[in-house]
């Protein structure tokens, strides 16, 4: 389903009076506020084609209805999502759960919407079927030569698939570790590991960049062989100038300061791209911004201070991704919803007064540091964010266009009720 252009420019203008006055307000005495829309504008977010169905735990899975049955259906659906914020213009594929039969046609279709091929996410972390060996004691690092092979293998399928697609990076995440003390050798599941992304990295074409990402614990839970941004950023460092690390906000243990790791990996020009998403408890994949939204600033605060002392492009230079699961929520409503949360959080972090920042820490003026910050992010930016949207040609009220039009009804009514899309 898509919503035709001019039912968004009437919901537009049903609500330009209402939205002109909000901007008016907060666009009086802005300093900057042109060039703050240009990047709204500009920065995407990259919507994983596993996101588009209803999420699940170890306990059950309950779907909504109208999920889509075919990689074509997701690619609609990120249309439709990206036609209502002009935010989510990318799309990024998990293999084998969203193989390109006919890569040229999925490519071209995904033209017709504006759509990007992002990262390509490889899965060693699952058993499929006919496969030939299994990753139940790991993948990359197994004692076993032949598994091994066959996970390099599955990475390098996936680079030509990405190659085929426009896409220029791939996600490696590793579920490889260990449930109990004793059960494998650290140093050489390390190496293994090593030597398994080695010959992946040799694979990459010229211009791709390879991702790795880090998970405190799950599904292993006494050791993870890519357990923190340290042993990532080991893993890249070897590799070399292709290779960086992955922050997943969901994959650090409590109360890690995600900002002073964002601002390291920036600083040794390491930090590759994110997987948006908010926790209470540990890697729970709730909606971005709904449980720690002064957090998600201050994490915005050093990418667009570190970004911007190395001269990076803010929308092109890093990997910017949701990566959630919505186990009671209509997904592409929880989608729209993290892309308004992280495009909401950008705008307080442009705010910023970096001038006043910086002169207070360098005089140890602890309150006026605190001030500049809490200043920017108790700002409303909502008019700016909703302005930027108008100005690309999306909707006002993404959320509130999407109920209007009854999205997911119509859906349910062209795809059935007890549809499934692949992922977890």
């Amino acid at each position: 389903m898509q919503i035709e252009k001019y039912k968004i420019e009437e919901h537009n203008q049903s609500l330009m009076k209402e939205h002109g006055r909000r901007l008016n307000f907060v666009m009086e005495g802005l300093a900057g506020a042109e060039g703050i829309l240009s990047k709204l504008v500009d920065f995407q977010v990259a919507i994983p084609s596993w996101a588009l169905g209803t999420g699940g735990t170890r306990f059950g899975r309950f779907s909504g209805g109208g999920e889509p049955r075919s990689l074509e259906e997701k690619i609609e659906d990120v249309g439709l999502l990206h036609a209502l914020n002009r935010s989510s213009g990318a799309i990024s594929l998990h293999i084998p759960w969203d193989i390109p039969g006919k890569p040229a046609a999925i490519k071209a279709l995904a033209a017709q919407f504006g759509l990007k091929f992002d990262a390509m996410n490889s899965n060693t972390f699952q058993d499929q079927p006919g496969q030939a060996h299994s990753y139940k004691f790991g993948s990359l690092q197994h004692v076993k030569k032949e598994v091994r092979k066959q996970a390099i293998d599955h990475n390098i399928e996936v680079i030509r698939y990405g190659q085929e697609l426009g896409s220029n990076s791939l996600t490696v995440w590793l579920s490889d570790g260990s449930c109990f003390p004793g059960q494998l050798n650290f140093r050489q599941a390390f190496q293994h590991t090593l030597e398994g992304l080695k010959e992946i990295y040799a694979a990459l074409p010229e211009d791709w960049k390879m991702f790795v990402e880090y998970k405190a614990f799950e599904p292993n839970f006494y050791s993870t062989t890519v357990g923190d941004w340290g042993q990532s950023l080991l893993y890249a460092s070897k590799l070399g100038p292709k290779a960086y690390t992955l922050v997943d906000l969901g994959h650090h243990l409590p109360n890690a300061n995600i900002e002073q790791i964002v601002a390291l990996l920036l600083m040794e020009g390491k930090l590759g791209g994110f997987h948006f998403n908010d926790s209470k408890y540990g890697d729970d994949d709730l909606t971005v911004g709904s449980i720690k939204p002064y957090q998600l600033f201050l994490i915005f605060n050093e990418l667009v201070e570190g970004m911007d002392a190395r001269g990076m492009n803010h929308t092109t230079d890093l990997g910017w991704m949701i990566d959630a699961s919505h186990n009671v929520k209509d997904p592409l409503e929880d989608l729209l919803q993290s892309v308004e949360a992280i495009m909401l959080t950008y705008a307080q972090a442009l705010l910023v007064d970096r001038k006043r920042l910086v002169a207070a820490q360098q005089s140890n003026d602890t309150v006026a540091s605190q001030e500049v910050l809490q200043q920017a992010f108790r700002t409303d930016v909502r008019a700016l964010v909703a302005e930027a949207r108008l100005r690309a040609g999306g909707a006002l009220d993404p959320l509130g266009l999407y109920r209007y039009e009854k999205v997911r009804e119509n859906l349910i009514k062209e795809r059935g009720a007890v549809t499934v899309a692949t992922g977890l």
